[in-house]
C-alpha cells in the first residue's frame, strides 16, 4: 500500500494504522487554557495494541495537567520553548532538542517555565 495523505483516525474496516502523512492543519486539534493539542496518529498498529503521536504548544507558566502516570511508555521531544520535565523523579530544565523518555506506570509531567509557548511532541505506546 503506498503512503496517502489522512486524517489520524482509523479508516472504516480498518484494523490498524496505515501509511500515511498527516500535516499539522489535518491533525485532530482541541484547545484548552494550557495550550493547544494535535493528535496526529491514534490507534493500533500492526506491531502495538495502541499508539498516539501529537504535540502539544503549551502556554506560558502551565502544565497540561499535574504529574501523572499511565501504562503506556512515552516520549517527548522538545521542539521550541524552555520547559521543566519531571521523569525520574527529577525536575530536568529543557530545551529545543531535548528529549524525555519515560517508563510505563512511571510518574512524569511537563511545565513551561519560560515566557514563550513551548511546543512538543509526544509518542505513547502500548506493545
Amino acid at each position: 500500500m503506498a503512503a496517502s495523505v489522512g486524517s489520524p483516525a482509523l479508516a472504516e474496516g480498518e484494523q490498524h494504522l496505515r501509511d500515511q502523512v498527516v500535516t499539522g492543519n489535518m491533525a485532530k486539534l482541541t484547545r484548552d487554557p494550557f495550550g493547544d493539542t494535535r493528535v496526529f496518529f491514534q490507534g493500533p498498529t500492526s506491531q502495538l495494541k495502541s499508539m498516539t503521536a501529537g504535540s502539544l504548544l503549551l502556554n506560558p507558566g502551565m502544565e497540561p495537567h499535574p504529574p501523572h502516570q499511565h501504562p503506556e511508555e512515552e516520549i517527548m521531544v522538545v521542539v521550541s520553548g524552555r520547559a521543566e520535565i519531571l521523569v525520574g523523579g527529577e525536575k530536568v530544565p529543557s530545551a529545543p532538542n531535548s528529549m524525555m523518555y519515560c517508563e510505563s506506570n512511571k510518574l512524569h509531567g511537563i511545565r513551561n517555565s519560560g515566557s514563550e509557548p513551548v511546543l512538543f511532541y509526544y509518542f505513547k505506546w502500548m506493545a
